[in-house]
């Protein structure tokens, strides 16, 4: 796992800008963007120059510790690489390329990539399984050529200047580079209150962008032309058997049941001790049981029993499966004190606070070992959120005249917030309506009102409309599934899975987030993905082969956070009284907005929490990153 930077640039119009601007020497820009991205890669940090190219390299050092140095060039020295990642079939993929003539002089996976781009060219990434993000710069042809893995687990960011190409693997890798000018996209903010997470491929800071999950960029220096390329899409297919047709249940666990058991083993390959996370949840539950570590890493919040310290289940499971467990009680005092640290990692604002909770748990595991697997992905491949289960609660309700639903729901939404309000306000919505994704928090009526700014932005259902055009053959649940696939997935749960753990130099594999584990899931039938109420019920079906039954039964929790507790606390509602009424949000929000945020957080039913929590991380990540605006 790695950090990598680097600019493009025609060497006599950069020659002219650095002395008319006054530019510091190119080494120098690299060497600031490097430094910017040190904890992605705290073992080395090497760079590569010519007349056009400047690549900088961060290392953490996990296969082949002893070689694979990048930047890494070519035999014939006319391509150089930096990559981010690991790529698990490289292994076979080496002996493919040795067979095609292709000569290698390290033993580890980046060379696989250069020598694979040689052979295979823009297909590539196609070929790989694994994480990464990579760019490789041909010297002879003047490209650079760049592609991330299919899910948007390893990210990368670009810009252009003035016929400059720059790009790093966080947004603070680019900050660094003279020639570009830091200015808020406001869209993006608006977005953001929706969603929970940064959801354009503009990101926060205009100009900037995500190259998006399964896709490719190839930017050509002679015209400055930028093409950019998708190569997959997380499309699901499946399969609908009629009796006596198709796979059997029980055939459907064994592949599934194979699939993981390969990826988690071909995920364990390192030259260093390979941990794990586990949570009270069937998704780490499994891993723990299959991988071949000994480690296990747990956080929680609260007394030993309560509800959001998930510790005590996680040590029964370890001691059960015979294997070390460690762990971390986040107090109060140290979830408020971690916020802006998590802000500044972020690089984007997020509205999920589960992310200091990852935050401790990344720095719990770093203090033990390099690497850890993780359950992310499992959700959102098997169908294991609760609210996929919605379509077939709404069923039977949906079968009333859409006229008279909706006369229901008006007269629901005059009523206080009690048990069954919203089953009937949103069995009057269609599925693109009150579906936007695993996180809903304002709609688009209630950012207008909230903020100061006015945008061209879209509304949340036209932002996702041609989303849910490309997916109208399937299923409601599962198109609930590809919208999550698309964007929550890398928006909210890799964006916080890679720079919590990143923060602390630790290595996160995702063993769910496989090619060859997607192969199967894209298929399951509906029926085995939700049966009734019960979400994610093939899987469990895996699970149960290699857990206890209250381990494979149980409810999904995903790092539980008292938010209820903390906001309304004396030290909880300090930070927010602060942030609320700083000239920040004055520049931003309107406080009358603001004041009903406040009024209606706590434990009650419908509180405002979660839409609070996204407007103080914004304001807390804004006064980190544009602090000459702050005061």
């Amino acid at each position: 796992m790695c950090g990598i930077c680097g600019f493009i640039e025609k060497d006599e119009f950069g020659a002219r800008e650095h002395l008319s601007r006054n530019y510091p020497p190119r080494e120098e820009i690299l060497a600031q963007m490097m430094s910017a991205l040190a904890h992605r890669g705290p073992d080395q940090g090497k760079s590569w120059l010519s007349d056009h190219a400047a690549l900088g390299f961060r290392r953490l050092a996990i296969i082949d510790p002893g070689g694979s140095s990048q930047p890494m060039i070519n035999e014939t020295k006319d391509k150089v690489l930096v990559f981010n990642g690991e790529i698990y079939n490289y292994q076979a993929l080496r002996l493919e390329l040795l067979r095609a003539g292709h000569l290698f002089s390290t033993q580890g996976d980046s060379e696989v990539l250069l020598h694979g781009y040689e052979e295979w060219g823009e297909h590539l990434p196609e070929h790989l399984r694994g994480m990464f993000a990579f760019a490789i710069w041909d010297e002879k042809a003047q490209t650079l050529f760049a592609a991330r893995d299919p899910f948007g687990i390893k990210p990368f960011y670009y810009t252009t200047s003035e016929g400059r190409f720059i790009f790093a693997s966080e947004i603070k890798g680019i900050l660094p580079h003279p020639a570009y000018e830091k200015h808020l996209n406001l869209e993006a903010l608006e977005q953001y209150l929706s969603f929970q997470y940064s959801v354009l491929e503009q990101t926060f800071f205009q100009g900037i962008r995500q190259l998006l999950p399964g896709h490719s960029l190839t930017y050509q220096l002679s015209d400055t032309s930028i093409s950019v390329k998708r190569y997959f899409v997380p499309m699901l297919t499946p399969e609908h058997p009629r009796k006596g047709k198709g796979a059997s249940e029980e055939e459907w666990v064994k592949q599934l049941d194979s699939a993981i058991a390969d990826s988690v083993k071909a995920h364990m390959i390192a030259d260093v001790e390979v941990g794990t996370f586990l949570s009270g949840g069937v998704d780490s539950s499994l891993i723990a049981a299959e991988f071949t570590g000994d480690k296990t890493f747990t956080v929680g919040y609260g007394k030993e029993d309560g509800y959001y310290n998930e510790i005590p289940l996680a040590r029964e499971l370890a001691e059960e499966l015979q294997l070390e467990q460690h762990n971390k009680r986040i107090s109060e005092k140290e979830f408020w004190a971690a916020v802006p640290e998590v802000m500044y990692y972020m690089d984007e604002p997020s509205g999920d606070s589960s992310a200091v909770a990852l935050y401790y748990l990344s720095r719990e595991a770093s203090r033990h070992v390099r690497v850890v697997v993780s359950g992310e992905g499992s959700d959102e491949f098997f169908g294991g959120y609760c609210i996929y289960c919605e379509p077939h609660s709404l069923h039977l309700y949906q079968k009333l005249p859409k006229s008279l639903r909706k006369k229901i729901a008006r007269m629901a939404s005059g009523l206080p917030n009690v048990r069954g309000r919203s089953f009937l306000l949103r069995g009057a919505m269609s599925l693109e309506e009150r579906f936007i994704g695993n996180a809903n928090l304002f709609t688009a009526k209630e950012r207008k009102k909230l903020l100061k700014c006015k945008t061209d932005a879209l509304s949340p259902q036209s932002f996702l409309e041609k989303d849910y055009q490309d997916a109208k053959e399937l299923d409601e649940a599962s198109r609930m599934q590809y919208i999550d696939l698309l964007h929550w997935l890398p928006g909210d749960i890799l964006q916080k899975a890679d720079r919590m753990s990143m923060a602390h130099s630790l290595e996160l594999r995702v063993p769910y987030l496989d090619r060859e584990v997607f192969q199967v899931a894209k298929s399951l039938p509906p029926e085995y993905k939700q049966k009734g109420q019960i979400s994610k019920y093939l899987f469990r079906k895996v699970a149960g082969r290699h857990l206890p039954e209250r381990s494979a039964s149980r409810k999904k929790l995903g790092f539980p956070v008292p938010l209820g507790h903390f906001l309304t606390s004396e030290m909880g509602d300090a930070a927010i009284q602060k942030a609320f009424h700083s000239p920040t949000a004055e520049k931003f929000f309107h406080q009358e907005a603001l004041e009903e945020l406040l009024a209606g957080r706590g434990c009650g039913r419908g509180n405002t929490n979660r839409k609070l929590w996204a407007v103080y991380a914004f304001l807390v990540w804004y006064d980190i990153y544009f602090p000459e605006e702050s005061s």
